[in-house]
């Protein structure tokens, strides 16, 4: 019985050196996000998540994809079931990815719908018709995956005024931006910001707490962002010493 409680007083030291080792070799945490968008490099995104063993954190809308489908179609519930088991985060982007325009009395919002019945009409919205948009992406992922998504948000180009943040509140989500730094990029002409540039810009600048943001596929980039530069990005970040989690783990937004 000796030999047996230092057996197992040895493995459990084993462990918490192996623990502190891997703490103190993570000089600190990159939170990468990922909005959907064309969904073109959907699967190029969970392959390289896979490579690298890393997860991230999904903001999901129901847009237009390259494939002539939406990404919150039934046809895509395999790969969010698959990404649901990988273990990542996900947040709603608003069901008909839903610009801000701007704040209007009594809490109401006017926004503008890029997809869905009302897609290129401004609208006033009350507090309650928003938080039923941001709660249509949570209904929709149940439906494809039977798991509920986490209590976050992204505004379509990260604009969260008052009232908005104020009608998230009242339904339970909070907004979620970008570091600086962590603006990919992708959304800019290849020709003035090409990729090796952008690159550059994020191993140079993120640091530890920032949020990285890019698209799962942008329709008018000639030259892609993600292909040339998400598995590098990771590659050098992590040579840099840094390691990633997902929003769940962010301090600002834990459960």
């Amino acid at each position: 019985m000796v030999t047996c409680r230092h057996g197992v007083a040895a493995l459990l030291l084993a462990a918490a050196v192996g623990s502190a080792s891997a703490a103190d070799a993570c000089r600190g945490t990159i939170y990468l996000t990922f909005d959907t968008g064309s969904q073109s490099q959907a699967e190029l995104i969970a392959d390289t998540l896979r490579k690298h063993h890393i997860k991230a954190t999904f903001f999901l809308a129901n847009e237009k994809t390259v494939r002539g489908d939406w990404s919150l179609d039934p046809s895509w519930s395999a790969y969010w079931k698959a990404r649901v088991a990988e273990g990542h985060a996900f947040g709603t982007h608003t069901f008909d990815h839903v610009y801000f325009r701007a704040d209007d009395v009594g809490g109401k919002i006017k926004v503008r719908p890029q997809f869905g019945q009302h897609a290129g009409k401004t609208q006033t919205w009350s507090a309650q018709q928003y938080c039923d948009e941001l709660r249509r992406v949570d209904t929709r992922f149940v439906e494809l995956t039977g798991q509920h998504i986490d209590p976050i948000f992204r505004t379509p180009g990260g604009h969260a005024s008052p009232n908005i943040l104020a009608a998230a509140k009242r339904c339970g989500y909070k907004h979620v931006g970008w570091a600086k730094a962590g603006f990919s990029g992708d959304e800019t002409s290849s020709e003035v910001y090409p990729n090796a540039l952008l690159l550059k810009r994020a191993l140079d600048h993120l640091k530890d707490g920032d949020i990285f943001m890019a698209h799962m596929g942008i329709w008018s980039r000639k030259d892609p962002w993600m292909p040339a530069n998400l598995d590098p990005l990771i590659t050098g970040l992590q040579q840099k010493g840094y390691c990633f989690a997902t929003l769940r783990d962010h301090p600002d937004y834990r459960r």
